[in-house]
């Protein structure tokens, strides 16, 4: 949808900015907002009582408030870049300011125009970006008299809430994608392809029944060998070529191995090329969160300078037993992955592991090599499929988030003339 512009414009005096509408004013943001620093809300935090409020939102409750009415959040450490508007009674932590709306101003208003505001440019190059109180309220707005604002508030709001539930259809879109590609998988390497083939009691609760002809054993009766590799303090980037790297227990995170996922290893220290990750290794997470322990991936070729480290396993297996990608499939599979996690040992939730034992005597249901190459080819094509489809969802939330972006800019920077539209607020 294009919208019109207002019939006559003036220079703003900002190259940024360009042109505005002719009765727009131009001024720093200290104009419209009054910055506060926000609080350590630890000595009021309560069971219930006023929301705590940081830049995902609000998390805790306070018996205490800092403000009641409107207010536009921004960052100050860390997560500077997404702006938040409030009204009611409200506490917010001390890693983001908290804003008095000047008279004359509409908070929606000013929520928008803070979207706008270019965090890059302004925060600080460290660790921990921040953002100066001096710096937010020097940032050059322009605006119009308060009914257009609020106009233009109004009309934002309808917009954007459009826009906002296109992108949750198309999430949810992918998140189904996301579970088809799952059921797919699991059903392909615990039940195979052929719904007419005779089944039979796994004898295994949370495997249930499996094809006759599969045969059900421990994944330690297909290995030919099972090792760990080694952590030396390496760099803090990763290898170039030609140069050796460790990997990062990251790197199968995804379910597709990562090389680059790796730490390059000192000159002073000599690589140990046993340790070096060949094709067809199967490469399993020993030690990360509840989530990801246990992950695994094939590294498809040969990696002839990256090396195994101490938080991950390799498996290879007897070749006329398993084909590595069948077993990765399954170790991803809900069932499989309940065992693994409750396979997993470690005092902290954040930093779990699972044992060589816990892994080798892992009940696995495999078909003739021939029957797993099938599936595999199967697989590849299925999964192709729906990777597509939600690659293709996910530019349309990035096109849609870019819209939004675009939207808001135009409206706040008076590129478009909303005031005559129906349903953009009365005047």
């Amino acid at each position: 949808m294009s919208f019109p512009r207002y019939p006559k414009y003036k220079e703003s005096g900002v190259e940024w900015l360009g042109e505005v509408p002719e009765h727009w004013a131009t001024a720093p943001f200290k104009r419209l907002i009054d910055i506060q620093n926000g609080a350590d809300h630890k000595l009021v935090e309560t069971d219930t009582g006023f929301p705590v409020i940081g830049s995902g939102g609000p998390f805790a409750y306070a018996s205490e408030f800092l403000h009641d009415g409107e207010s536009v959040l921004l960052g100050r450490k860390g997560t500077i870049d997404k702006p938040l508007y409030v009204t009611g009674r409200f506490w917010t932590v001390d890693t983001m300011y908290w804003t008095k709306i000047c008279p004359n101003v509409c908070g929606k208003y000013a929520y928008y125009l803070a979207l706008t505001i270019p965090f890059d440019y302004y925060s600080t190059n460290t660790a921990l970006p921040s953002m100066t109180k001096g710096c937010l309220g020097s940032h050059t707005v322009t605006f119009p008299p308060l009914p257009e604002q609020t106009r233009i508030a109004a009309f934002l709001d309808r917009e954007t809430a459009k826009i906002d539930g296109l992108v949750t259809e198309q999430q949810r879109l992918i998140d189904l994608l996301k579970e088809k590609r799952q059921s797919v998988i699991s059903h392909a390497v615990t039940k195979g392809l052929n719904p007419q083939a005779p089944m039979k009691p796994s004898g295994i609760e949370w495997l249930g029944d499996v094809p006759k002809h599969w045969e059900i054993a421990r994944i330690k009766h297909f290995t030919s060998s099972i090792e760990q590799g080694w952590s030396p303090q390496c760099e803090g980037f990763p290898a170039e070529d030609n140069e050796w790297g460790v990997l990062k227990v990251g790197c199968v995170n995804s379910g597709k191995f990562n090389p680059t996922e790796n730490k390059l290893l000192p000159p002073e220290l000599q690589p140990d090329p046993k340790l070096a990750i060949a094709r067809d290794d199967l490469l399993i997470s020993r030690a990360n969160t509840r989530e990801l322990v246990g992950s695994a991936a094939v590294a498809e070729r040969d990696y002839p300078n990256l090396m195994l480290c101490d938080k991950l396993y390799r498996i290879r297996f007897k070749s006329e037993c398993c084909i590595p990608s069948f077993v990765s499939h399954y170790l991803r599979c809900d069932a499989v992955r309940g065992q693994i996690e409750l396979g997993a040992t470690g005092a902290s939730a954040s930093m779990l592991n699972i044992g060589q034992s816990a892994i080798l005597e892992l009940a696995i249901v495999v078909p003739l090599i021939k029957e797993q190459a099938y599936i595999l080819d199967f697989l590849a094509a299925e999964t192709a499929k729906l990777d597509a489809l939600t690659a293709e969802a996910q530019r349309a939330i990035e096109l849609l988030q870019e819209r939004r972006t675009a939207l808001i800019s135009a409206a706040v920077t008076g590129q478009i003339d909303i005031r005559h539209l129906a349903g953009a607020g009365a005047a």
